[in-house]
């Protein structure tokens, strides 16, 4: 039998990966900012397809298609219009945007097509069919085909594609049947980095800081938003009052109009947080949530699916999916994990399997995500070569020993770099490039947030949790692999809060445990769970049982491994590296134990800091 072996690339707005399938299968996928060590690299993924075609064991020539997942002409029709329709204003953005298009954007298929050739080492004429799927499809595709349901509903959220920025379809077998969408500019994904702007974080990352703090503060602002910004339909359909918003011409998300709305000027990005802040935080996220549980439920009323699976950046808003499990008219959800645009390789190429040459599609109990460790893997060969070549000191155990070790460590408060098995692709580390310790230390969020991570303190950290532990230390009884779902602890796991301590606000409420694990239980005893699963990730698992033989807990604090700013690790130097610019105890990469305290000094610039722009 001939296979068929299909590359996905998304590049040139943020978040470039690249993914390769073969029959059907997803092989490899990888963002470009893990190979670059720059955070949301939007450049031409370069280096991911590389490691795609490596992990394949094939070759850009050798290829049947190449596709990329949007449609740059319909995106610069969108521009031009939105142009046009707001003329004169927005000038100033027409001038700095339009020379981008028509130099390089316009003509995006011959600049891909250079860029693959050169790769590539062939000539543009021996390339592969170059194909374009539309942004939504791409999205829609990423969530539905990897899913483990037959059939059910898709939707999706984000900024903007070309012109959707809400789109909703019916997946059936090998098809996408798309239903209706919201168009530009009335867009969830904009509202939300609008009010992440005016909060002072960065748009396109900062998303995740917004909802973090929303339980700090509350909801005040609720009836402003929805009496000025959003006019909202019991359908879940929804406009936005464009005099408040900057982002359809402008250079900023938001407008004078909007500050006078709200009292006061956007926050300066780093300056102290405020009640102020927190107010409006849990103000949108509260009007998200509705939107997201309005449109659910006429979704699941007109198409009569009991199963909805979700993709776009609004769907990486695990606070707004937990809700949606819980409170929602549908059995069960699925959240493709690289929700924004990285997924749209993933899904731009399962497209074109499927719908394009009409393949069959019989989906898999679990999903197809393989756990979402599609990135590399360094050997122990390479990983001892490394140590090696730099004069490390480490110790090599066989799994049992070192699985026992590691446990006992994390069981003494020291905190621990993990690094095993293949990259995740997606923005959430999942116990391949993580860094874990003791959920039961009151002492772990601040010792992880400010001598780790060098990050905002009031951030929470996330729970990894035995997959069939889960129910009885968090109120969900479904799977959540990919970290997306928020619930709360178990109430017989919570401790009560004084009369004093229920007066607390803001960030005043940070340093009162409410648990028996308090260093992933939010100050609203919230926890976004990952549950690990031993047949995606059987090392992780192992750890957990190891720890909760130990201690009697199945779960771990778990967090990306990296630094503010920085991407997730990658290689064995990446690891290596930052678990010596900061406070870690351990790094544990496959058999390999480092302790802290053995190594020999670390040469570092002091403003080493400065090589990764704050997001």
């Amino acid at each position: 039998m001939v296979s068929c072996t299909i590359l996905g690339i998304s590049a040139y707005y943020h978040d470039s990966a690249a993914a390769l399938i073969r029959d059907g299968e997803i092989v490899a996928a990888a963002q470009e900012e893990r190979f670059t060590r720059k955070k949301h690299d939007a450049s031409f993924p370069a280096e991911a397809i590389s490691y795609c075609l490596a992990d394949a064991g094939t070759t850009i020539p050798q290829l049947d298609y190449i596709v990329f997942y949007d449609k740059p002409l319909l995106k610069f029709e969108r521009l031009l219009e939105t142009y046009l329709a707001y003329a004169p204003i927005g000038f100033r953005s027409f001038v700095a945007s339009i020379p981008i298009w028509l130099k390089e954007k316009l003509y995006l298929k011959a600049t891909l097509k250079r860029a693959l050739a050169e790769l590539g080492d062939t000539t543009v004429n021996e390339l592969p069919q170059l194909m374009f799927t539309e942004h939504h499809q791409s999205h829609a595709a990423s969530a539905f085909f990897p899913s483990p349901f037959q059939e059910a509903s898709v939707l999706c959220l984000d900024g903007v594609g070309e012109w959707a920025t809400s789109s909703v379809w019916l997946g059936k077998e090998n098809k996408l049947l798309p239903q209706w969408e919201i168009d530009f500019p009335h867009s969830l994904g904009l509202l939300y980095s609008a009010f992440t702007y005016y909060t002072g974080f960065k748009v396109n990352s900062g998303e995740y800081k917004l909802m973090g703090l929303a339980p700090y503060g509350e909801p005040k602002y609720v009836d402003l938003i929805l009496d000025n910004l959003v006019d909202l339909k019991e359908d879940g359909s929804f406009r936005l009052n464009m005099r408040y918003f900057n982002y359809a011409t402008g250079l900023t998300m938001t407008n004078q109009k909007f500050s006078e709305l709200f009292g006061a000027p956007p926050r300066t990005a780093e300056s102290d947080l405020s009640q102020h802040e927190m107010d409006i935080a849990r103000s949108i996220q509260v009007v998200t949530e509705e939107i997201v549980l309005r449109l659910a439920n006429t979704i699941h009323r007109e198409l009569k699916v009991d199963y909805l699976c979700l993709a776009g950046g609004v769907a990486l808003n695990c606070v707004s999916n937990g809700r949606l499990l819980k409170e929602g008219p549908f059995k069960d959800i699925w959240i493709q994990p690289a929700s924004g645009d990285a997924g749209g390789a993933v899904g731009s190429a399962l497209a074109i399997w499927y719908e394009y040459l009409d393949k069959p599609r019989i989906a898999q109990s679990n999903d197809a995500m393989h756990g979402s460790y599609l990135g590399p893997r360094p050997d122990d060969q390479s990983i001892v070569g490394y140590l090696d070549s730099i004069g490390a000191t480490y110790r090599s155990l066989d799994d049992d020993e070192l699985v026992r070790e590691a446990a006992q460590m994390i069981a003494d408060e020291n905190v621990v770099g993990w690094f095993q098995g293949r990259m995740e692709f997606g923005p959430r580390a999942l116990g391949g490039r993580s860094i874990i310790g003791d959920p039961r230390s009151t002492k772990m969020q601040s010792i992880m947030n400010l001598k780790i991570k060098y990050r905002e303190s009031f951030r929470p950290f996330a729970p990894a949790v035995k997959a069939d532990k889960v129910s009885d230390w968090f109120n969900i009884e479904s799977k959540s692999p990919y970290m997306l779902m928020v619930a709360n602890v178990a109430a017989d796991k919570c401790l009560s809060m004084t009369e004093e301590q229920k007066q607390l606000f803001g960030i005043e409420k940070l340093n009162i445990p409410r648990s028996e694990i308090p260093a992933v239980t939010h100050v609203d005893y919230s926890a976004r769970i990952q549950t690990v699963h031993e047949e995606t990730n059987p090392r992780f698992y192992q750890l957990l049982d190891a720890f909760e033989s130990l201690t009697g807990c199945p779960v771990l604090v778990n967090t990306s491994f990296n630094v503010r700013g920085e991407p997730i690790v990658c290689t064995p130097e990446d690891a290596y590296r930052c678990f010596m610019r900061t406070e870690m105890d351990y790094l544990v990469m496959e058999n390999v134990i480092c302790a802290k305290s053995d190594q020999p000094e670390w040469q570092e610039n002091a403003d080493w800091q400065t090589e990764f722009e704050l997001d």
